[in-house]
């Protein structure tokens, strides 16, 4: 009788456990498949706004030169012509951010340039580092201009940079794709995912943030934008 009450009192521990664990597991993928980094505040639906109107869709194309501030195509027949940060040069300009641009520096190599200038010099300028994804996509929902960048080991090659744009996509969804994003490049795109728009340089994305690239944010002064 001892016997079968304490395999009994085992069995309902054991039962208790797994109860336990399948709640545990199920909260988690709850919270999970929740909006990962708050709520997308009045400025950032203006940024969002802004963003969604700057036409990267059909501007600073890739094999053209363009006018590296309004994204026209200029001439036809440049193979290897990207403008990502062309385009974060010049909607930084109209949001009234410094970054570097034409004609500081010119528009070759521009986005390995930016990387290093927001690193040693972008905080005497206003922009602050974030230290992850979760951080950069959250930051951008306040309505902050984000930019993510990425700068090639190999300096005569080139790097990236695009701007984070608003979201309420789970952390899941963050952690294995990251924050969502728009930019010019090999591809453009108005709403991308950083995998996605980040696809061609290796290293750069890794799940959960554990790539090379790095975030800066800037406050916007909404009251100055037209």
């Amino acid at each position: 009788m001892r016997r079968r009450t304490a395999m009994g009192g085992l069995r309902a521990t054991a039962l208790t456990v797994i109860a336990l664990t399948v709640i545990s597991l199920a909260l988690t993928g709850a919270a999970r498949a929740t909006p990962c980094c708050g709520p997308i505040t009045p400025d950032g639906e203006r940024l969002a706004r802004f963003l969604d109107g700057t036409g990267v869709d059909h501007l600073w194309l890739a094999k053209y030169k363009v006018n590296w501030m309004t994204g026209e195509s200029l001439v036809a027949g440049a193979p290897k012509a990207t403008h990502c940060s062309a385009f974060v040069a010049a909607m930084s300009a109209r949001l009234g951010v410094y970054v570097l641009r034409p004609p500081e520096h010119v528009q070759d190599l521009l986005a390995n340039a930016q990387m290093g200038w927001l690193r040693d010099a972008g905080a005497a300028s206003g922009w602050r580092s974030l230290p992850d994804p979760v951080a950069a996509q959250a930051a951008a929902n306040r309505g902050d201009l984000v930019v993510e960048a990425f700068q090639n080991p190999n300096p005569v090659l080139p790097g990236h940079i695009a701007i984070v744009r608003p979201s309420e996509q789970s952390r899941e969804a963050l952690d294995r794709d990251g924050p969502r994003e728009t930019q010019a490049g090999a591809t453009n795109a108005l709403n991308i995912s950083t995998k996605g728009g980040f696809s061609h340089h290796s290293g750069a994305w890794l799940p959960e943030g554990r790539g090379d690239i790095r975030y800066y944010a800037h406050p916007i002064d909404w009251a100055k934008v037209p």
